[in-house]
């Protein structure tokens, strides 16, 4: 929680430092020679030097990866690769998921959620039961030396044993391939549990709550596990079920915690329940730019550090990642709701401005 509130504070400190941490790390790979970032100490060349990019920029050198090379985009060989559907051409997409990325971004991600949680509600009783995760599908591809597959899936065989105690279903049944066997082997497992929390996409979770209204004849969840207390989403737009999951948790138990999350990257947390927008996260491994959709050309554009953004203008986000995604041009847009600290939401996608530019 130190760090969260410290980057917070020094929100510019942080992020120029995760800029000078990316470039050390991969100043000797083949990306990093070929753009010499062992001469790269400020965003002015950094913006300069490297180029913009979408995955097509990209993609030649994530399939070397995938086929086992090292050192292209990030130092030594990348095992996983979160698999994503292109959103306008319907390919996929294969982002390199790092163990750095995994450890520095993901996971970290979901540990200052917890401690900003736990922050709110110091009387809390989650770890007197089991975080109920719920994930897509776990089917792993295997490509030479590198798997690929949903991120979920990857995540969960990268868990922290600490966390695997506290969480449910077990790795066995959460890797199971055949979704209705999956939800019927999860609802034996965890309907008589004492389940405190829900960690997942919240789509996917309305298929498993009505099905454990219909197996137990309960009018709702809190019937069901009366100790729930929070529930932690992202991965879509929430809007459009909440008035289902208000119904299926009513009253005022339950914490609703957004997070914005995605292959690329954990980004963002929902620090105050009560407000909307969520806290982006300035050093978990990840720098950000910002392209002001009133001046957006693909990867023509001009970026923008933090420093500048404005508040209730729209941006398009561009990363880099401690996973070798360079100045990469995520695909959605938001909007500044604070910068003190800065909290965003989402707005939209870039795809129809790309598209213009026949980039994606």
């Amino acid at each position: 929680m130190e760090e969260l509130l410290h980057s917070s504070k020094e929100p510019f400190v942080a992020q120029r430092a995760v800029m000078s941490g990316l470039l050390q790390k991969a100043k000797n790979t083949e990306f990093g020679k070929a753009y010499g970032f062992d001469t790269i100490h400020n965003f002015k060349t950094f913006s300069k030097r490297i180029p913009l990019a979408t995955y097509g920029d990209l993609k030649e050198s994530i399939e070397r990866m995938r086929s086992g090379e090292s050192n292209v985009l990030w130092p030594g060989q990348i095992k996983w690769y979160a698999k994503s559907s292109g959103t306008t051409s319907g390919k996929s997409k294969y982002i390199p998921v790092s163990q750095d990325s995994i450890n520095s971004c993901h996971f970290a991600g979901g540990r200052y959620e917890l401690a900003i949680y736990l922050n709110h509600r110091p009387d809390s009783k989650l770890f007197e039961g089991l975080g109920l995760r719920l994930g897509g599908s776990t089917v792993l591809e295997q490509h030479g030396l590198s798997k690929s597959g949903d991120l979920s899936a990857i995540l969960i065989q990268n868990i922290p044993t600490w966390a695997e105690f506290m969480s449910a279903p077990s790795p066995n049944t959460a890797l199971m391939t055949e979704w209705e066997e999956k939800i019927e082997a999860i609802l034996d497992e965890v309907i008589d549990q004492n389940i405190t929390s829900f960690w997942g996409v919240s789509s996917w979770f309305l298929v498993l709550f009505n099905k454990v209204l219909e197996r137990t004849g309960k009018n709702n969840l809190l019937e069901v596990w009366p100790n729930l207390e929070l529930f932690a989403h992202g991965g879509v737009n929430f809007v459009p079920y909440e008035n289902q999951f208000r119904q299926l948790m009513p009253g005022n138990q339950v914490t609703f915690m957004e997070n914005y999350n995605a292959s690329e990257g954990f980004f963002a947390i929902q620090d105050d329940p009560n407000h909307e927008g969520m806290l982006l996260l300035l050093d978990s491994g990840i720098y950000y730019e910002f392209i002001p959709m009133s001046d957006f050309h693909g990867t023509e554009s001009n970026t923008i550090s933090l420093e500048k953004v404005i508040i209730g203008m729209e941006y398009a986000i561009v990363i880099t990642t401690n996973g070798g995604l360079w100045r990469y041009i995520l695909g959605d847009t938001v909007k500044f709701l604070s910068t003190q600290p800065h909290r965003i939401k989402l707005s939209g996608r870039t795809a129809h401005y790309i598209n213009a530019f026949g980039e994606e």
